[in-house]
């Protein structure tokens, strides 16, 4: 089983002090690192620097940054590095309009890597809320077809509602993501940003998403599934230390 844990490339210095951070919980063995760009650390540069401190360190990587008709930009600097896992989002368009994007799908950027570097483990995004389950059902073997290894999902807030793509993904390897939210702007932001529906009993408390999210490891451990942290605005190692204290 796998423990991951996404930090965000604020900068160098706030980085290198939060993997400092969560080095104290054992479980953690994968680092996940989104490509911001309002950040200047690129998700690649960061997991090559950090690549002994963990097990697995997994760049992501936005489908429309990248120019396509001549193959993989970054088809060289990954040979010449030791990463061996790639995470492809698509990607959402830029707030600075002056950044160049293309018209490519997470599709498109999987088969390019899987051909320029079959050694590269290609994980791809799941989004449970972005349309219906079949919509979404048939995006992901439209991933599978296109070589993709394995998938992170979106986080979760309700188990039935997790059962139902566990039921759906047997077989298939899945980190299963889990994210606190401590405040009611954070259940806004989640609500109006991504669609979510949380369950009646829902509370933007610290005590209610430990709760759950014990519940949660429990059903993910049985499956020998994977986890997929992403403690945004949150304290990692406060949170980490809560869930993880039964471990």
């Amino acid at each position: 089983m796998k423990y991951s844990i996404e930090l965000v490339p604020r900068s160098w210095e706030t980085l290198n002090a939060e993997v400092e951070d969560v080095s104290q919980f054992s479980q953690i063995n994968t680092l996940n690192i989104p490509d911001l760009l309002r950040f200047d650390v690129r998700s690649w540069d960061a997991c090559d620097r950090l690549q002994d401190k963990f097990d697995e360190v997994i760049p992501h990587l936005r489908a429309i940054d990248f120019d396509l008709k001549n193959g993989f930009p970054l088809t060289d600097f990954f040979r010449h590095s030791r990463i061996n896992s790639v995470l492809v989002v698509e990607g959402d368009p830029p707030q600075d309009i002056s950044h160049r994007t293309y018209r490519n799908t997470s599709c498109e950027l999987i088969r390019i890597i899987k051909k320029e570097l079959p050694y590269m483990k290609v994980y791809a995004a799941i989004d449970q809320y972005r349309t219906s389950m079949r919509k979404e059902l048939d995006y992901i073997h439209d991933k599978i077809d296109a070589g993709v290894d394995g998938f992170f999902t979106q986080p979760f807030f309700d188990l039935k509602f997790l059962d139902l793509y566990m039921d759906m993904l047997q077989g298939t390897e899945v980190f299963w993501g889990m994210s606190p939210i401590h405040s009611e702007t954070s259940r806004s932001y989640w609500e109006n940003k991504n669609d979510v529906v949380f369950p009646s009993d829902f509370e933007a408390t610290k005590e209610w998403n430990i709760k759950f999210g014990r519940a949660m490891l429990k059903k993910v451990k049985a499956k020998n599934d994977n986890v997929y942290f992403m403690p945004i605005r949150a304290n990692a190692s406060e949170y980490l230390g809560k869930l993880l204290a039964e471990d």
